[in-house]
C-alpha cells in the first residue's frame, strides 16, 4: 500500500509563536548622552521580563537628531539583533515618531515610553502583568509632579481642567505617552489615521481598560528638555482643537452676546437723547468699547482659523514622516 509522503513542516516564520513578543517603542531627538544609559536599563528590563515567557525587540525612532544620536543608535543595532530603528529625514515631532513606532511594532504587546529615563524601564514588568492577565488591555504610568515647578505645575492642571471642561474625553492629570498595551489597543490607534495628532486624547478616545500605576517624578538623566513653555502651550491648543469643537460654540455665544448688548445701548443712547437732549460724550469710553469689540472679534477669528488650519492640513493628505533609514 503506497503511504504519501508526510507535507514537509511549514517555514519558521509561518510557525506559530510559542513566545509572546513585546516591542519596545522608543521616540529620540537629540539623546546622545542618554541612549547608552537608557540602554542598559531597558536590556535590565528586558531579562527581568523572561520570567514572564516574552521576549523584547527594542525599536528607536530618531526624529531627526542633529547631534550623534544616530550613531549611537546605529551603532547599537550592529552589535544587538534585538534592535529595529527609523532614522526621519527631519524633525517631524513626537507625534509623528510615536506613529511610526507603532506602525513598526509587530509584537503581540507594545510599548512606548522616552529615551530619557524619565519614564522609568523598571515599571515595564508590572505593566506587563496588568496587560497579560486579560484583565486590562493598556497599563499606563501617571507621574506625580512633585519636584515640578509651582508655575509648571499649575498651567499643566490648568490645561487637564480645561480640556475635561470643553472635550468629551477625559484626561488623567499626569499621565503621558508612557504605557504599555495589548495588540488590539495598538491596532485602535492606528486606525484613527487624522494628521493632527494628540495621543493623549487619541489613548482615552478609543477607550478599552486601562489599569493606572502611579511613579514618582523623576529627572532627566542627561542632556535638556526638548518642550519649552510655549512649545507645550501650542501642543495644549492641539489638543483642545482635535478633541472639541466647544470653543466654537463659545465664540458664537460671545458674538451674539455681544450683538445683544450692542443692541441696547443703542437704545439707551436714542432715549436719553430725545428725553434729556445730553447725547453720550467721552471719545475715552468710545475707543475702549471698540477695542474691546475689534478684540473680541480677533480671538473668534482666530478660534475659526486653528479648525480650517487642520482641514487645511488634512486635505493635503501629506505623509506624517519621511525615513532616511531603516533597520
Amino acid at each position: 500500500m503506497y503511504n504519501a509522503p508526510s507535507p514537509p513542516p511549514p517555514p519558521i516564520a509561518a510557525q506559530k509563536r510559542t513566545t509572546a513578543v513585546l516591542s519596545l517603542v522608543a521616540p529620540c531627538y537629540n539623546e546622545q548622552e542618554a541612549l547608552p544609559l537608557f540602554y542598559k536599563e531597558i536590556c535590565d528590563a528586558a531579562a527581568e521580563l523572561k520570567q514572564f515567557d516574552v521576549s523584547v525587540e527594542f525599536i528607536f525612532i530618531d526624529d531627526g537628531s542633529t547631534d550623534e544620536t544616530s550613531a549611537i543608535i546605529q551603532a547599537l543595532g550592529e552589535k544587538d539583533d534585538r534592535i529595529r530603528y527609523l532614522v526621519f529625514s527631519r524633525n517631524f515631532g513626537k507625534e509623528a515618531a510615536m506613529l511610526a513606532g507603532l506602525q513598526t511594532a509587530k509584537g503581540d504587546f507594545v510599548a512606548m515610553l522616552d529615551a530619557d529615563l524619565q519614564h522609568p524601564p523598571d515599571l515595564l514588568p508590572t505593566m506587563f502583568q496588568a496587560v497579560k492577565s486579560g484583565e486590562y488591555d493598556c497599563a499606563a504610568a501617571v507621574r506625580e509632579r512633585t519636584g515640578d515647578s509651582k508655575p509648571r505645575s499649575f498651567f499643566s492642571r490648568a490645561f487637564y481642567r480645561a480640556i475635561n471642561r470643553l472635550s468629551d474625553i477625559e484626561l488623567i492629570d499626569g499621565a503621558g505617552d508612557f504605557r504599555l498595551m495589548s495588540r488590539q489597543y495598538a491596532d485602535a490607534i492606528l486606525s484613527l489615521s487624522e494628521r493632527s495628532r494628540f495621543s493623549k486624547g487619541i489613548f482615552q478616545w478609543i477607550g478599552f481598560r486601562t489599569k493606572w500605576l502611579h511613579y514618582e517624578n523623576r529627572r532627566r538623566v542627561a542632556g535638556d528638555t526638548k518642550w519649552s513653555f510655549w512649545q507645550l502651550f501650542l501642543y495644549s491648543l492641539d489638543g483642545v482643537v482635535a478633541f472639541s469643537s466647544k470653543p466654537l460654540a463659545i465664540a458664537s455665544v460671545l458674538g451674539f452676546a455681544l450683538f445683544t448688548l450692542s443692541i441696547c445701548a443703542i437704545a439707551f443712547v436714542a432715549v436719553r437723547k430725545l428725553m434729556f437732549g445730553d447725547p453720550v460724550q467721552g471719545w475715552a469710553s468710545t475707543v475702549c468699547i471698540i477695542l474691546f469689540c475689534s478684540g473680541v472679534q480677533l480671538l473668534a477669528t482666530g478660534i475659526i482659523g486653528e479648525y480650517l488650519a487642520r482641514i487645511y492640513n488634512e486635505t493635503k493628505r501629506r505623509p506624517h514622516f519621511v525615513i532616511r533609514k531603516r533597520k
